[in-house]
């Protein structure tokens, strides 16, 4: 249907938006004359403007509208961009990061994610559920990784003839040309996207507040131990451990970010056949146990392929992890349950990267991988043990399989 269309057309620029930001906050900060402390902090800044905007929409978007908080949350993306593109003072840089939710991740986890998401299940069957965000997912991937080889823009700008600080500004200003492209696919959507007025007076029910308790409490395992694993430590890891070059190291995260992607797809399929539960628990533990062996290869080019085998299984919990959540808790109750889960993993996000840099530092290379790894096969077992049987709706038919 046409409101699916446009959220997916809205999730693919943002991710191509979001994925651009990720490798050049950083150097265009530093272009700035930011130093180190000062860009950590507008990173961290961004991070906090996302978890707010995340937490405002989780509680109050049903009763403003998802129409209306897309495009407004959009909009102060939009507002924030233009704002880096064309100041220089720290503090306003600060202040343009924190209100446009300038993503430094590099992977689009933000409120318009959580909105989107709350709304994508009342656009398919039951059946169909997670085949919609198994593509959604994919198109985000995709999104990712041309957005990282738009990163190239400042040099491209320099060529056609721009000073330095020029193709700086104007790669900030195509950030935020594209961050504008989701209004018009917002500014489309149908009626059928909100929830009706005598839904949004219910409460979320104990039922419900007990399952996502639950849920929430093994995401977290995950997010933390997704913490220790970012692409930017794990990047730095491949560097010091291989000692191969940044091109190198690019080329295989791009590659990684397609695997992902075709992952998605595949993940729908086998879903179909043996549960989403299932399909989260027993394809995420062998990409751990893939990475384990990681930092006891000999060499770049053995390491790289295990890495990208673990890429292919990753994040084939992703899509059934989303469809089984918006699954469990009634129509009504989605996007709090899509917000209170993103704010958990954010806040794991945030929390294990400065105890990975440290254990790297002053323990190993490996040790974060080997934590964050080990962490994932706990989450993975507590989750099967937990949910194994409580089935989403199409599975119920399935009896005690599931």
């Amino acid at each position: 249907m046409q409101d699916r269309s446009l959220f997916y057309l809205a999730a693919f620029v943002r991710s191509l938006a979001t994925g651009m930001m990720g490798v050049l906050l950083g150097i265009y900060l530093a272009a700035r004359q930011l130093d180190a402390n000062a860009i950590g902090l507008l990173i961290t800044l961004g991070l906090a403007g996302a978890a707010l905007a995340t937490g405002i929409v989780t509680f109050c978007a049903d009763r403003i509208g998802h129409r209306r908080s897309l495009l407004l949350v959009t909009a102060a993306s939009v507002a924030g961009a233009l704002l880096l593109a064309f100041s220089a003072q720290p503090w306003v840089l600060g202040l343009a990061a924190f209100i446009g939710m300038a993503n430094g991740m590099g992977r689009d986890r933000g409120a318009a994610l959580v909105i989107e998401q709350g709304a994508l299940p009342a656009t398919a069957s039951n059946a169909d559920r997670t085949v919609v965000f198994a593509r959604y997912n994919v198109l985000q991937d995709i999104g990712h990784a041309l957005g990282s080889l738009l990163a190239a823009a400042p040099t491209l700008l320099q060529r056609s003839g721009l000073d330095a600080a020029g193709a700086q500004q104007g790669s900030m200003l195509i950030y935020a040309a594209l961050m504008a492209v989701p209004l018009f696919a917002y500014a489309r959507l149908s009626p059928a996207i909100e929830m009706r007025r005598v839904e949004l007076q219910r409460r979320v029910t104990p039922e419900t507040r007990t399952t996502l308790a639950k849920i929430c409490g093994l995401f977290a395992i995950d997010a933390v131990a997704g913490g220790f694993l970012t692409t930017a430590l794990l990047s730095f890891f491949f560097y010091q451990r291989f000692g191969v070059d940044i091109a190198a190291i690019g080329v295989l995260f791009f590659v990684a970010r397609v695997a992902n992607a075709a992952s998605h797809l595949a993940a729908a399929w086998l879903a179909k056949r043996i549960g989403l539960v299932n399909t989260m628990v027993f394809t995420h533990i062998p990409s751990s146990v893939l990475l384990l062996t990681v930092p006891f290869m000999p060499n770049f080019t053995t390491a790289a392929i295990l890495f990208l085998l673990r890429e292919s299984l990753v994040e084939m919990d992703v899509p059934t992890r989303q469809s089984y959540v918006m699954a469990v808790v009634r129509p009504e109750e989605r996007t709090f349950a899509s917000g209170i889960t993103h704010l958990v993993r954010l806040a794991g996000w945030a929390v294990a990267p400065v105890v990975a840099g440290a254990l790297m530092t002053g323990a190993s290379l490996a040790v974060p991988l080997f934590v964050g790894a080990s962490m994932k096969i706990f989450y993975d077992l507590a989750l099967w043990y937990a949910f194994r049987h409580l089935p989403p709706p199409e599975e119920r038919k399935w009896g005690d399989r599931t």
